[in-house]
């Protein structure tokens, strides 16, 4: 597959997997996260999708389209491994749905990566709400979800934060 098709595919798969996690929060009330803001197409896509909810977003350094750069107060700037703690204590236990799209060239580094963040990003979620990311997330509170029809498994995911 050349490396437009597959980066086609990674676009649609997560384009699948955002709006099944909007519909499965539409009705569980809380902000949206989003890790990484890259140009801000995700971004975009979910204030349209969510357009009465706070999105905050994580962002190393803000690189997007002008059009889809959050507010200030939504924003909040620096490496997510530090950030995350950040955004606890800014939002807490509240959110709803979590976007992480992190992944870079680097099998390895994406695992440990993951391995890494896996708690954080669960910490941050309330009884039911939902992570759609990029990368394997492991952690006894985050419960795998069937993805959406088309999806090949691996490449994207879905949980579903238990109680706690």
């Amino acid at each position: 597959m050349s490396r437009l098709d597959s980066f086609i595919r990674r676009l649609q798969a997560q384009r699948a997997c955002l709006d099944r996690a909007v519909d499965l929060v539409r009705d569980l009330p809380g902000p949206i996260l989003e890790l990484g803001l890259g140009n801000g197409r995700t971004y975009d896509h979910l204030r349209e999708r969510l357009p009465e909810r706070d999105i905050y977003v994580c962002e190393r350094k803000v690189a997007a389209h002008p059009d889809c750069i959050p507010p200030a107060r939504f924003l909040i700037i620096g490496d997510v491994r530090e950030t995350l703690p950040q955004a606890r204590t800014q939002i807490g236990a509240t959110v709803s749905l979590i976007h992480a799209d992190l992944g870079s060239g680097d099998a390895e580094a994406n695992r440990r990566q993951a391995a890494q963040l896996a708690p954080l990003i669960a910490s941050l979620l309330r009884s039911g709400g939902i992570v759609v990311s990029d990368q394997a997330l492991v952690t006894p509170r985050l419960r795998p979800l069937e993805l959406p029809a088309g999806v090949k498994p691996g490449r994207y995911f879905i949980y579903r934060a238990a109680e706690g």
